[in-house]
């Protein structure tokens, strides 16, 4: 029996079938990165690689007791979180995540899908940001989530993450995916760290294809990183390389969005000619 101790990340996310993104994802991500995923999903979904048909969120007290039953018995070193869909699921994901004090806490605000469905509303953002938020080390929203995340707080990028830091947010990994920052080049993805001391920019190729599920990856690769014990500039550095390298070798099984494969140094298995 390996006697190795692997650091363990806690993830509470919604289920997407298609494994490009949510639970599937994160689990793939912190697995790759040398974690140990424990999964809880907050909703189920009826989706595709084109869009989300539906959300079933998942019973509030269910999400508790396998979170109890877990933090029982696991040592967790980070928490992340994505796919919040009702009230009742923010009020668990709040009782676990205020039973870990010390613990880092990565939310990747999913709030809306790929094919343009709105997956939260307006009550429930104001309670995000009221409840949540200012328990949460770093939150990783595209521009666009960013935006919509800071309401009327803010006429640019700098000036909404301010408004979200006031309310108690830790630090911001804000990501130039869907749409490039005003001045850079429209070859060249932006992403921008703020932290209440400092900042820090990194940029990437873009990719010409369209992914379901860099966000689930980004957060959840960030979370292993940041279980491991590395300092969030470095954590966040090889979570950005780990997820563009996903991307990079990702797949596209139809003809809507592309998916990230986060074993790519895996060996692909020869297909076999069906009889």
């Amino acid at each position: 029996m390996n006697a190795a101790k692997l650091p363990v990340v806690l993830v509470m996310a919604g289920h997407d079938p298609t494994g490009g993104a949510g639970l599937i994802a994160d689990a793939e991500a912190v697995a790759a990165c040398g974690g140990w995923p424990l999964s809880i999903p907050t909703s189920l979904t009826v989706q595709s690689t084109r869009d989300v048909l539906r959300v079933m969120p998942c019973p509030a007290d269910g999400i508790r007791d396998m979170a109890w039953a877990l933090l029982d018995e696991f040592e967790v070193s980070a928490i992340k979180v994505g796919l919040i869909a009702d009230e009742a699921t923010l009020d668990a994901i709040e009782d676990v995540v205020r039973a870990c004090p010390g613990i880092p806490l990565v939310v990747d605000p999913v709030l809306r899908a790929g094919g343009g469905k709105n997956l939260s509303t307006t009550a429930l953002i104001d309670d995000f940001r009221r409840r949540l938020l200012p328990l949460v080390d770093i939150l990783t929203p595209n521009r666009a989530e960013l935006a919509w995340l800071a309401g009327e707080h803010g006429n640019d990028d700098v000036e909404r993450v301010v408004a979200l830091m006031s309310l108690g947010c830790q630090a911001l990994l804000v990501t130039g995916t869907d749409s490039p920052v005003p001045g850079v080049p429209e070859d060249t993805v932006m992403n921008t760290l703020h932290t209440p001391d400092t900042s820090r920019q990194w940029h990437w190729p873009r990719l010409a294809a369209s992914y379901h599920g860099s966000g689930c990856t980004l957060a959840a690769a960030l979370a292993a990183r940041l279980a491991v014990g590395e300092r969030l500039v470095m954590a966040c550095e090889q979570a950005q390389r780990f997820t563009w390298e996903s991307l990079r070798h990702g797949w596209r099984p139809g003809n809507a969005q592309a998916l990230p494969r986060r074993f790519w140094q895996s060996p692909v298995l020869p297909r076999e000619p069906r009889p």
